[in-house]
């Protein structure tokens, strides 16, 4: 597991926990003025994510007002970007008088430690994933990427949904990851940071060709996600979705160690099978999760599966829903027909 730390200010007693949060918030991004309405009972809690260099943390805290100064940037600068994706609640930003920006929910809101701004929470509660990472970990001009400040980054498409999924995919559960998975995650977040910031300045052309090239397969393969129960989803389809040669896509791919057909038939397996154990799913018929997930024949789709899990679709089923069997499954004697009957409108191969 990569390394985790939580803190919660009601573990303190109440007169110690605004400034125990204060401390908190400096050493996660860098020192900064806070106050707020609730000091004399504050409540937040925040877990801080270590990808190398980069630190993901999760948190949900009272309202709060946030001041960077120049002051502060004179005697400690860390030279980090922050970014929060805005789960719940609302905030103001603003860097002088010149560059203000509001944020909603699913929305990004980006800062400098290298810059003074001011943030406002709203008047209730925020959940938020913030991300902390190396300016010198973003590949791009410093100019640019500094543009990018008070710009509107949503979370719901684009690169900005990429990396929004990538966050909460960490938060959600770092109990997959080995230690030594940290810096390779780091990677995947700069990758797609410079490529949102890029996308938002409209300036591709200044990322490296191997970021372009990381962020491209991030794009195909939640493409493939999206686009599992289409049984016309091949390479060609995916290739030509993203306006590149099949080639290029196969090559992409072959740098993951990965076929592009492999990738969608796992991922098409991984989803029936989590369908498959799924107590509320269990009276849907084995064909109709098959063909839900891009297998128009029956016999493949248990091949498939065999092949992937060790057992066929109905005992994996039977063994996690023990019983009489689920309405519209084969009964345990017919289970070894499934492999070799074809339902009505199973006709066409994937």
């Amino acid at each position: 597991m990569v390394h985790e730390s939580v803190f919660r200010t009601q573990d303190l007693p109440a007169a110690d926990r605004f400034e125990a949060w204060v401390q908190r918030m400096g050493r996660t991004h860098a020192p900064m003025q806070l106050s707020s309405d609730r000091a004399a009972d504050y409540d937040g809690c925040q877990r801080a994510i270590a990808l190398g260099d980069v630190t993901v943390w999760p948190a949900t805290f009272d309202p709060l007002v946030f001041r960077r100064t120049p002051k502060l940037i004179r005697a400690s600068d860390p030279e980090v970007y922050h970014l929060s994706l805005l789960l719940k609640g609302e905030g103001a930003a603003s860097w002088g008088s010149s560059r203000q920006a509001v944020y909603t929910m699913n929305d990004f809101h980006i800062s400098s430690s290298s810059r003074a701004f001011d943030i406002h929470t709203g008047a209730d509660p925020v959940t938020i994933v913030g991300l902390e990472i190396p300016r010198a970990q973003v590949p791009l001009p410093g100019r640019h990427a500094d543009q990018v400040m008070g710009r509107r980054i949503a979370a719901t498409d684009g690169i900005g949904a990429l990396l929004a999924q990538f966050l909460r995919g960490i938060a959600a559960d770092t109990s997959v990851y080995r230690p030594s998975d940290g810096p390779r995650l780091a990677t995947v977040v700069a990758d797609l940071v410079s490529a949102a910031f890029a996308h938002a300045l409209d300036a591709d052309l200044s990322l490296p060709p191997e970021s372009q090239d990381r962020t491209l397969v991030l794009r195909v393969k939640a493409f493939v996600r999206h686009h599992l129960a289409d049984p016309e989803l091949t390479p060609a389809t995916v290739a030509a979705a993203h306006h590149i040669s099949r080639s290029h896509l196969y090559r992409l791919f072959q740098a993951e160690g990965l076929t592009v057909a492999s990738y969608i038939r796992d991922q098409r397996l991984e989803h029936a099978r989590r369908e498959l154990l799924d107590p509320a799913r269990s009276a849907t018929p084995i064909h109709a999760v098959a063909v839900r997930w891009g297998f128009p024949r029956a016999a493949e789709f248990t091949r498939a599966f065999r092949t992937a899990y060790g057992i066929p679709p109905s005992e994996l089923r039977a063994r996690e829903h023990p019983g009489p069997g689920a309405p519209g499954d084969a009964p345990p004697t017919d289970r070894g027909r499934l492999a070799n009957d074809t339902p009505p409108g199973f006709g066409a191969s994937w």
